[in-house]
């Protein structure tokens, strides 16, 4: 199994960790932070784009986790994430979202450890499964 993509971009305070694989293309990002994020840019991350804390908090609200930081100093095994007990969501017409600290055994056997969300296809049409790619929206999945 090849290695997942894992691209970090910093301004010195942050660095921000994306991992393509796990995006599920909500949008909020880019909605949220359009001076940060922008797909149509290259690279379409600028951790400069404003001060550390607004990017940190805009990360936060990433619903698959592809999107997270570190503070520089702060370094750890795993970007800051919030600290929340696991919970299951279903969300409307969209993937399975689980919050909290998870580890999941591929049929390779490697353990894959996520701690912010992690989203499940749950339309069954993800090119990237078991996560979710964001097809259910093109597919237009009901359930």
């Amino acid at each position: 199994m090849e290695k997942p993509i894992k691209k970090e971009y910093s301004n010195g305070d942050i660095t921000i960790i994306w991992e393509p694989h796990k995006c599920i293309h909500s949008k909020n990002c880019v909605n949220g932070l359009p001076k940060v994020f922008d797909f149509n840019r290259r690279p379409w991350i600028v951790a400069e784009g404003t001060h550390s804390e607004d990017i940190a908090k805009q990360i936060d609200k990433c619903p698959s986790g592809a999107l997270g930081y570190y503070f520089q100093g702060k370094e750890t095994d795993e970007p800051t994430k919030a600290a929340n007990p696991q919970q299951v969501e279903i969300s409307p017409n969209g993937p399975l979202l689980i919050f909290g600290k998870v580890k999941i055994k591929t049929t390779e056997g490697e353990v894959e450890k996520d701690s912010k969300v992690t989203a499940f296809c749950r339309c069954g049409s993800s090119q990237n499964k078991p996560y979710c790619d964001g097809t259910h929206q093109k597919i237009d999945f009901q359930g």
